[in-house]
């Protein structure tokens, strides 16, 4: 399918491949790895003619359809589910064909067309673009909004969509799972699985490449390996691989003793509960992740907090909302140093909500929030990144933070996170989003917080900043709330699940496991229970058969109408033909009245073809109909 052939890629002077040579096959499904910047985007330029190669080739099927999702989102009057079709760009030209022939009258032509539209499943569009919505959030009211009202997170969900609507033989998704809620999460992964072309994913969400992808190709030093395998079946063979070089193992070895000792120490204390088990089981796996992540440019802890009062933070009978609507109400929560807390729930369930609500964002509407007086609140959210100053550097951010540390002392605590060099000096403006979600993490470790809350922390890093966030995470002694769609990350660092749901928070017993299960069956009753309930009462069976009579007799009355049609059509063409069966007719005189003939003959031909398809139709309609009595 994709043919790799020595490939060599500049962006400038920088060389991001070198004699790259690799075959990605039909239907695999691929995941794109490696660290920020190594040129994951750029292969995807490379695929879709954006970017070209500076030596050796790439080669792919001509009339391979590539689909990918679109950055922008045109703010466009046309309804949401319009614009999720417009994806499928074949059915759309049938569609525009469909137009211009009947504008033109061209009945032969339509009828080639209209098979077109059934082999392209253009009956279906509208109920196929509904169920994707549907599937990534939407509700069925929001399918007929215009494009121009959607935010844009929501936007780039219907940019998936649209992605995702084209029958293509090549996906391309690049950090699908960003601006998407656990829910949408768990039902991307399962149409994926089902997807039939061959599906190239850049993602940074570990459990979802495992669950997703048939290889891996791993970007690093100019290279592209290619390891056959989900992503842990990469991680185990990339570690046996740094392990044999020396100079890596011995740090490999300081991290894996650093590791398992959180593992012994959770053991030690954890109850036997469904989600503490879980909870050891994803402990004990981080011992070999860390092996296979020990060149990792990320080195940093959380530092002891100045006090650790108990609790730290409660809420009573709280309620909390936007204007006059309440989307949480009566809470009552009590948060201990040690509390590691994971909160689950349906988009727009409130978990964003209840996280404002404790970080002091967004005031109660009734009830009480109090908070301990050594509160020190460490607050992970996506639109911190917009309130960076874009002309201050990474090393001015913190030196605001503290005025009386050193600038060697920050500047080799931002080397921990990455910042080093002319970059801890240069202005974020320029900064890509994990870029700058990498300092707004800075600057929350950094003020040593003894209550974390974190809101989705892990969009736009990439997997070795969420494992080392991971890391750091197991030896925080404050109490942490997380809300994540990255189930890796809720597994290996929370003890306890909350569902957000119906206005309460209430303790989800199980593990994630659980909940995926739990948001499938819930998806399933919901799609039985919106469906019309089967006819009962005699008068409501009396009034269906009564219109179902009505309608035999309008498809019977049909048919007719059409049969008298294709009588006069076969008249027609029986004196045409008689016409043209006189010699005479082809003489040179005559040629102005052969040319009519010939065009009535067409004109005729195409609208007793045009007719009889619907006589066609029609009798289907009608047997079905009678079939159903």
């Amino acid at each position: 399918m994709l043919k790799f052939d020595k490939l060599s890629v500049r962006r400038g002077v920088r060389e991001l491949f070198s004699d790259v040579s690799f075959i990605i096959h039909e239907r695999q499904k691929v995941g794109i790895t490696g660290a920020n910047g190594v040129g994951k985007s750029s292969l995807f330029a490379l695929i879709r003619q954006q970017l070209s190669a500076d030596a050796g080739d790439f080669t792919m099927p001509a009339r391979a359809v590539i689909a990918h999702v679109a950055q922008e989102t045109p703010a466009v009057q046309k309804p949401a589910l319009e614009y999720v079709i417009d994806g499928d760009q074949e059915l759309r030209e049938i569609q525009q064909k469909i137009v211009q022939a009947e504008q033109a009258n061209k009945g032969e032509l339509l009828a080639t067309l209209y098979h077109d539209l059934e082999v392209a499943q253009g009956y279906t569009a509208a109920s196929r673009a509904g169920r994707l919505m549907h599937g990534l959030g939407f509700s069925a009211e929001q399918e007929q909004l215009p494009v121009a009202t959607f935010s844009g997170g929501w936007r780039m969900r219907l940019n998936l969509a649209q992605a995702l609507m084209c029958r293509s033989d090549l996906l391309l998704l690049d950090e699908p799972t960003n601006h998407l809620d656990l829910e949408a999460v768990i039902w991307l992964e399962d149409w994926l699985k089902t997807y039939p072309g061959t599906l190239l994913l850049i993602s940074h969400d570990r459990d979802f490449l495992d669950r997703v992808t048939t290889h891996i190709a791993h970007i690093e030093q100019q290279a592209i390996t290619l390891y056959t395998g989900n992503y842990s079946a990469f991680e185990k063979m990339r570690s046996e691989r740094l392990a044999a070089q020396q100079a890596a193992y011995d740090k490999q070895q300081r991290e894996v003793k650093h590791m398992q000792s959180f593992v012994d120490r959770f053991r030690a204390k954890a109850t036997k509960a469904r989600q503490a088990q879980s909870r050891i089981k994803a402990l004990e796996r981080m011992t070999l992740i860390s092996q296979a992540h020990v060149d990792s440019p990320f080195d940093f802890h959380f530092g002891q907090a100045a006090s650790m009062p108990s609790p730290l933070l409660s809420i009573d009978h709280v309620s909390v909302g936007y204007d006059d609507k309440t989307i949480l109400d009566r809470l009552r929560m009590t948060i201990a140093p040690g509390d590691r807390i994971g909160l689950l729930g349906h988009n727009g369930a409130g978990k964003s909500t209840l996280i404002k609500l404790l970080a002091g964002e967004i005031a109660p509407m009734s009830g009480e929030r109090v908070e301990a007086k050594e509160l020190n609140i460490g607050y992970f959210a996506q639109h911190q990144l917009e309130q960076l100053d874009l002309e201050a550097s990474p090393l001015l951010h913190l030196q605001r933070l503290d005025p009386n540390a050193t600038e060697s002392g920050l500047r080799k605590y931002l080397g921990g996170f990455a910042f080093s060099g002319d970059m801890a000096l240069s202005p974020v403006a320029p900064f890509s989003g994990g870029e700058k979600a990498r300092l707004v993490l800075a600057m929350t470790v950094y003020q040593k917080p003894n209550l974390l809350l974190l809101d989705e922390p892990t969009n736009h890093l990439d997997i070795e900043l969420r494992l080392a966030l991971s890391v750091a995470l197991q030896e925080f002694e404050g109490a942490m709330i997380m809300v994540s769609h990255d189930r890796h990350m809720l597994r290996t660092v929370s003890d306890k699940l909350l569902l957000v749901h119906d206005g309460q928070v209430d303790e989800f017993k199980g593990d994630l496991d659980d909940y995926q299960a739990w948001v499938k069956e819930t998806a399933k009753n919901a799609e039985t229970a919106s469906k019309p309930n089967k006819i009962n009462s005699k008068k409501q069976q009396r009034q269906q058969s009564a219109a179902q009579r009505k309608q035999q007799k309008d498809v019977t009355s049909r048919i007719r109408t059409l049969e008298k049609k294709i009588e006069k059509y076969n008249l027609e063409i029986e004196a045409i033909h008689d016409q043209l069966a006189d010699s005479t007719i082809y003489e040179s005189e005559n040629k102005t009245r052969l040319d009519q003939l010939l065009e009535q003959q067409k004109t005729v031909n195409a609208g007793l073809e045009d007719t009889e398809e619907q006589w066609l139709l029609a009798n289907g309609e009608l047997e079905s109909l009678t079939g159903s009595e």
